[in-house]
């Protein structure tokens, strides 16, 4: 398969950044003797077509005290979407770092034996920019914003670990993660102040789940 001009153009670009960066991290699993890998793992797994954080979002919507966190949550989950998934990645199209596109392309397979070392983990869609980084992000943002900031801002703790595992894993280069940052958080930000702007009365709505009533 052949390489468009913009994917290659990123592959040029960042090849000194994205090989640092695979080798840096993989000293974790070469520190720990593979004890991160589940870890990452299950880190990644949260992130898998958006779909745990949008179900912890609409989760947060049936309740009127955490109606305008997951609102805002489900906002930045579907515009950092739009961009990454249905845009960006088709038109760049990037292939994967263990795929033999990129092995051929750098003359080298140094992401594929760090891939194989790691748990050999699988996409099914291109590479740039990280779709699990831009969910993480757009919907910690969304998050951090809405929230109390003295405790909102460990949301973050989530998306930094989830922008690890992707490098972590070998499923993204590390500028496909800086993509997927620089995407979520713009995402999360309109996410919050579209939430801000839907009537008062929605937050107010009981869906017809009621707190359990003291009785006497």
């Amino acid at each position: 398969m052949e390489i468009n001009a913009v994917a290659i153009w990123i592959n040029n670009t960042f090849a000194g950044f994205d090989q640092w960066m695979a080798v840096w991290i993989h000293n974790l699993y070469t520190i720990a003797g593979g004890f991160f890998t589940p870890f990452f793992e299950g880190i990644s797994f949260l992130g898998h077509d958006g779909i745990p954080l949008i179900i912890i979002g609409v989760i947060l919507t049936l309740f009127r005290k955490t109606r305008k966190f997951g609102t805002a949550m489900l906002l930045g989950l579907g515009i950092g979407a739009l961009v990454t998934n249905l845009c960006l990645k088709v038109f760049i199209a990037r292939p994967r770092p263990y795929s033999e596109e990129t092995k051929a392309f750098f003359n080298s397979d140094l992401y594929q034996k760090l891939w194989l070392t790691v748990g050999q983990n699988t996409e099914s869609d291109k590479s740039f920019p990280s779709g699990h980084t831009t969910a993480a992000f757009a919907s910690m943002t969304a998050l951090f914003l809405v929230g109390n900031k003295k405790i909102s801002w460990t949301a973050f703790i989530f998306a930094i670990l989830m922008a690890v595992a992707r490098i972590y894993l070998v499923v993204h280069f590390a500028s496909d993660v800086l993509a997927g940052i620089l995407v979520g958080i713009p995402s999360g930000i309109l996410g919050a102040f579209l939430a801000g702007l839907i009537p008062n009365p929605y937050y107010q709505f009981n869906w017809g789940i009621q707190p359990k009533q003291r009785t006497e």
